[in-house]
């Protein structure tokens, strides 16, 4: 799956899960950016990304997470294995 089609479905999710068709997310959006998400969002959203594309991440893999771009990285890490 390239990145680009990981953004596609990553902006799905933060639609849904913040209920914002106008969301678009990118490698440098943080929380700061989007309305909504606190840590219990944060939660929520982690368990849809995972959802969506079929993995787990671990809590050492969602604390060091700073960005979208981080997470990105981590889904894109996850579907290579």
């Amino acid at each position: 799956m390239s990145r680009e089609q990981i953004f596609e479905r990553l902006n799905g999710v933060f639609r849904d899960v913040f209920d914002d068709a106008d969301i678009t997310v990118n490698d440098a959006t943080t929380s700061a950016d989007i309305d909504g998400w606190d840590s219990l969002e944060h939660i929520n959203l982690i368990a849809a990304v995972e959802q969506e594309f079929g993995i787990r991440f671990s809590m050492g893999e969602v604390v060091t997470m700073k960005n979208v771009g981080e997470m990105a990285d981590a889904v894109e890490a996850k579907l290579a294995k």
